[in-house]
């Protein structure tokens, strides 16, 4: 039997059992397709993101790098690791010898934001067409879909900001992006999982009379 029809007949096999769970279970298979394109999409685009934040600091340069830019600026002491808190952008980080490092700053956060806004603009696509099939407004789930990533993103970076500066004082920064994709990654996709839901309903976009 070739390599061909193998595949083939594992894959009508799978269809099968797919197709027999799907009638008996229609709602949990509902859930399940759901949920695991909405994974395979979000992880996706997480290495999209982990590519922004990795290379592209190094592109914008140590003069961004060593930009302060954040809001609101909370002085905080954490682990030993002194740093300033904020909701919207980095502290400058420094190497043992006082220079800046990339990784941190104004660079770090255009790098972030830039990544996850690429990021969205391709799962957006996938995610409505394909996880949820929906048929909306897609002006107006587009509209929706923008304020929840703005909103989840300051909750990300909030958050963010309580633990980078001491990963970033402990690990090595190719760690530390690991870290700040799957973490970040983690918290987003199960708050914009619950999003997804509302802004995509499924079916046919309902016709005005």
């Amino acid at each position: 039997m070739s390599n061909s029809s193998a595949g083939t007949g594992i894959k009508d096999r799978w269809l099968k059992i797919w197709g027999n769970f799907e009638e008996k279970h229609p709602k949990l298979a509902k859930w399940v397709y759901q949920i695991f394109y909405f994974f395979v999409f979000s992880m996706g685009v997480t290495i999209i993101q982990y590519l922004f934040f990795t290379f592209m600091p190094g592109i914008l340069g140590k003069e961004l790098a060593g930009t302060e830019f954040m809001w609101p600026q909370v002085e905080m002491n954490i682990l030993g690791v002194p740093f300033t808190w904020s909701l919207l952008g980095y502290n400058v980080l420094y190497d043992a010898a006082g220079e800046v490092m990339i990784g941190g700053g104004l660079g770090y956060f255009i790098s972030y934001e830039v990544g996850s806004f690429v990021a969205q603009c391709i799962n957006f696509p996938l995610q409505r067409n394909i996880t949820f099939k929906s048929h909306g407004n897609p002006v107006y789930q587009a509209m929706w879909y923008f304020i929840a990533w703005v909103l989840i993103s300051l909750i990300c970076n909030g958050f963010n900001n309580l633990w980078m500066p001491i990963a970033a004082a402990y690990v090595a920064p190719a760690i530390y992006n690991i870290l700040v994709t799957f973490i970040t990654g983690g918290v987003s996709m199960i708050i914009f999982f619950f999003v997804f839901k509302i802004i995509f309903p499924e079916g046919e976009a309902k016709k005005e009379k």
